[in-house]
């Protein structure tokens, strides 16, 4: 997908005159997050719930999601024109489904089809790391040259990346481009939720570091933005954060190596530790290349919000272009005064979900 490229417009009921909405859907380990966007990027519906429930799993929280959405955007006077789905895992965006998503369960979901029938509305699927890429594209069209190679890791319940080359995006043979978090870096080490052992995930999502985190005996802190305020003086919390500095460094490090991008970009709800993760990360790549130059190592500036404003441009049926630069940031604006980020809150780990 070339983020620049054109794409058919659909045609509208032009008799139709109420004002149009997008529904988009950021699905993650933990919760389901959406919102409705009018074309401007102003949020004029928006829900969130646990993405298991007593009596609910996953897909039923997505159907539930866009249910209270659509519903919302009719009750003030507009329509929805279409949904977009950001996921975790393996996702085969052309055929609209999950074939593979550890965190939630799911195998061979084919999750298009299922909101199709559900809505009678167009839909569109990406994994969520390579939304929140356009996402982050969208919002720094004024940063063009450093955005044509780029990788985006958003940080959260799991951890993943999106691969940006000459400005189109890397899907790979299967879909399965920027199962960063599943790299291993090294033999013998944890267990992770997908069945292997030594991945970064298992070591560098905000869930993983407060699992380790609680298993070395710490207790003052229950959630990541905890963790991240006693680095300096609880030593248990410093030894899970460097651990997490030195994965994220190993697989950063390798592909910087062999994609040699102009800027990493990490996102998610971990990115909001700020300078405590983003400086130590960036000196760690940095003495794993040696001579080649380090690429720029950034904060997202959308967030965690970054999937879900993907998912907003994804539902769209105009091609990502410079107008867009304007609706990330509106929609930005408009998320953060309608759904503030929450802390992870240390919860107890089912590995089935992991």
């Amino acid at each position: 997908m070339t983020l620049d490229a054109a794409t058919p417009a659909r045609p509208h009921d032009t008799a139709d005159s109420r004002p149009m909405a997008r529904i988009a859907v950021d699905v993650g380990g933990t919760t389901v997050k959406g919102a409705a966007f009018t074309h401007d990027g102003s949020v004029i519906a928006h829900c969130t719930m646990a993405t298991f429930a007593a009596h609910r799993d996953a897909l039923g929280s997505v159907r539930a999601v866009v249910a209270r959405l659509v519903s919302e955007v009719g009750a003030t006077g507009a329509r929805a024109t279409g949904i977009g789905v950001a996921s975790p895992g393996l996702v085969d965006a052309a055929r609209g489904r999950v074939v593979y998503a550890a965190n939630l369960g799911w195998a061979d979901v084919d999750l298009v089809p299922a909101l199709v029938d559900d809505f009678g509305l167009p839909v569109r699927i990406e994994h969520d790391a390579r939304a929140g890429a356009i996402a982050e594209r969208a919002a720094h069209r004024n940063e063009a040259a450093a955005y044509r190679e780029f990788i985006f890791v958003p940080i959260g319940t799991g951890v993943a990346a999106a691969v940006v080359t000459s400005g189109a995006l890397v899907h790979g043979a299967t879909g399965g481009a920027g199962e960063f978090g599943h790299m291993p870096i090294g033999p013998g080490r944890e267990l992770c939720g997908c069945g292997q052992r030594g991945c970064i995930e298992a070591y560098a999502s905000a869930s993983s570091v407060l699992r380790r985190y609680r298993a070395r005996g710490g207790v003052g802190a229950t959630t990541t933005p905890e963790l991240v305020a006693s680095l300096a003086h609880d030593a248990d919390a410093a030894s899970v954060w460097a651990d997490l500095i030195e994965a994220l460094a190993i697989g950063l490090g390798s592909l910087s190596a062999v994609l040699d991008p102009a800027r990493i970009v990490i996102g998610g709800g971990l990115s909001q530790a700020g300078a405590s993760l983003i400086d130590p990360l960036r000196a760690a790549i940095d003495a794993k290349l040696g001579w080649r130059a380090t690429p720029t190592v950034v904060q997202s500036a959308l967030g965690s919000h970054s999937g879900l404003i993907g998912a907003g441009l994804l539902s769209d049926d105009r091609p990502v272009t410079s107008r867009f630069a304007v609706t990330a940031a509106s929609a930005l604006s408009s998320l953060r005064a309608v759904a503030p980020v929450e802390p992870v809150v240390l919860r107890p780990i089912d590995s089935h979900h992991q």
